[in-house]
């Protein structure tokens, strides 16, 4: 074998998502290890005391928990695919404040607009990603019918189902994690965030 001859090597190459899909996994085997005790109490968001510091966490913290296997495959095979494109167009920095933003928008409207139950997941960033990447061929004073096709059919199905349809799924953290992917990729799209 030559020594010219390139060898392949794994890259780290998207390290926001990549970091946020091994906490998600982390914290998946905790909640299993501790027969469901660490979800209800550190990764999941419901109404509580706002003086109890556990709240705050919890509003920020539901996002990395995950109520199964199936759920969490759900929502990381999502990330996973969409992801790495917008950290590499966006910056790792944008990203992350991405999921943030819908970390803690999703867990305050939950707070407040929810009292009954409780939320957990990743779905709030999927939708925030979806909407995000309906930015990257936005054009000058053009908007792409993919978009908006994008924001009908996503956001226009959560509302529908939200009204009509009774499940499990929180699609108020769906509708408010596309509003902020839109609301944030408008942002970037005007080059107003820094792109590290």
């Amino acid at each position: 074998m030559k020594n010219s001859e390139k060898k392949f090597k794994v890259s780290f190459n998207s390290p926001v998502i990549l970091t946020f899909t091994i906490i998600c996994a982390v914290t998946l085997l905790l909640n299993w290890i501790t027969k469901g005790y660490t979800n209800p109490h550190f990764f999941s968001v419901y109404r509580s005391s706002w003086t109890d510091p556990f709240t705050y966490l919890r509003a920020l913290g539901h996002i990395v928990g995950h109520s199964g296997l199936n759920h969490f495959m759900g929502n990381i095979m999502l990330i996973l695919v969409v992801g790495p494109m917008l950290e590499e167009k966006y910056g790792s920095s944008n990203i992350a404040f991405v999921i943030l933003t819908t970390s803690l928008v999703t867990g305050i409207a939950h707070l407040i607009l929810v009292p009954g139950y409780a939320l957990l997941g990743a779905s709030g960033v999927v939708f925030a990603f979806i909407m995000l990447s309906s930015f990257t061929c936005i054009k000058e004073k053009e908007i792409p019918l993919t978009f908006i096709l994008v924001a009908v059919l996503y956001i226009g199905e959560q509302v529908y189902q939200g009204l009509f349809v009774e499940s499990n799924i929180s699609n108020l953290s769906h509708i408010m994690g596309g509003l902020v992917g839109a609301g944030l990729g408008y942002v970037m799209h005007k080059n107003k965030m820094n792109r590290y």
